[in-house]
């Protein structure tokens, strides 16, 4: 087809990840660049996503999609195979409604309760309830049912960064025993073939996070 197909991505970025993630459950072939996320973006990088100039930025034969939900969207729409969302549109809406709880929820949540110097507690609290609620949502394997879906790679953040609380600030957060669904749902998630091939090591992810961390 003739297609180019460029990501601008950072190791340490799990919103990076989620369409590595995507790519390669669909067996697409793509173009990837590091980017430093935090200083000396690219000019590639400023030029495809002038708005937000930051990480991911995907490139499809020169036209820039920017936003990691709306990128793994166009994504699916474009590359049939292994479909991340389902096909009836109720489902749909669900995926996207979970997907961008994940976001505005538990992602600035989990970074409050690692950066707080006092009353981390509470929102330790705070994000035990926004987890209990994702608990009660997962009815299979996964949230895609018994394949990955939008859900479960939004959530990567979830599977792969909240575990390395525990090594980090003392607090062990997503246990078996308050969460034994979601528990199971990062086990089999972080461990997926596919997940592990294009995912930061745990000790990786403890190195980025660790500079956050103020206890």
């Amino acid at each position: 087809m003739g297609e180019e197909l460029k990501l601008y991505g950072a190791r340490g970025s799990p919103f990076s990840d989620r369409v590595n993630i995507a790519l390669k459950l669909k067996g697409v072939e793509y173009k990837y660049f590091e980017e430093n996320y935090l200083n000396n973006k690219s000019t590639s990088l400023l030029k495809y996503n002038p708005i937000h100039k930051k990480v991911p930025t995907f490139v499809h034969n020169e036209k820039p999609i920017a936003e990691s939900l709306v990128i793994l969207e166009y994504i699916d729409e474009t590359w049939k195979t292994h479909p991340i969302l389902p096909q009836h549109p109720y489902e749909r809406a669900q995926a996207r409604f979970w997907s961008n709880f994940i976001d505005d929820k538990i992602v600035p949540t989990t970074l409050k309760v690692v950066k707080a110097k006092e009353e981390w507690k509470n929102t330790l609290e705070e994000l035990s309830e926004y987890l209990e609620m994702l608990e009660k949502e997962l009815k299979d394997k996964y949230f895609g049912g018994e394949g990955i879906g939008m859900v479960d790679i939004a959530g990567n953040f979830i599977a792969q960064w909240i575990p390395t609380t525990k090594e980090l600030v003392g607090v062990d957060i997503l246990t078996e025993a308050k969460f034994p669904k979601l528990y199971q749902w990062s086990c089999d998630f972080a461990t997926h073939p596919a997940i592990k091939e294009v995912s930061p090591s745990k000790e990786e992810i403890i190195a980025i996070f660790k500079p956050r961390c103020y206890r």
